[in-house]
């Protein structure tokens, strides 16, 4: 049986791995339209064509590459460790929000509830790391009090 963390964890590499497998996809697409249009194409509509394709490529690798850097996040997290301070992987409950300090990732919901992931370097994620339960502050007019962590 999983804990909850072990659960939002495998839902955020699961929702990485399928964003990996789309733009791989998209990328090969790309690629074989480039492919197929060389062959029956001549002039300058051909050339503009190419280009296009070759900027939607970087745009994609770009985007692929981006996903890599927070899978290598994820994956430094070992989401059965329990610490006492905020750190990378921690599972942070706050004014009935839960934020998962792991990579800035879309909003999940796991058994019902919903889970927001925050970057350590986003305002929201720095404040929190190396705190504890009942650390009080404010961002943005919003006053946030640590209630647990796992």
């Amino acid at each position: 049986m999983m804990t909850f963390k072990q659960q939002i964890h495998t839902r955020y590499q699961q929702l990485l791995q399928d964003r990996i497998d789309a733009f791989r996809d998209m990328i090969a697409a790309l690629t074989l339209d480039a492919q197929n249009d060389a062959k029956g194409s001549a002039g300058d509509k051909h050339e503009t064509a190419l280009s296009m394709m070759h900027l939607e490529q970087e745009k994609l690798n770009h985007k692929l590459s981006e996903i890599y850097a927070q899978q290598a996040v994820l994956a430094k997290i070992d989401p059965l460790a329990v610490t006492h301070h905020i750190a990378l992987g921690s599972l942070v409950e706050t004014n009935g929000m839960l934020l998962f300090v792991s990579a800035a990732l879309p909003k999940i919901s796991v058994d019902g509830k919903t889970v927001i992931a925050v970057s350590p370097q986003s305002p929201l994620g720095a404040r929190l790391m190396g705190q504890e339960v009942g650390f009080a502050f404010e961002i943005n007019g919003t006053a946030y009090v640590v209630a647990a962590i796992t």
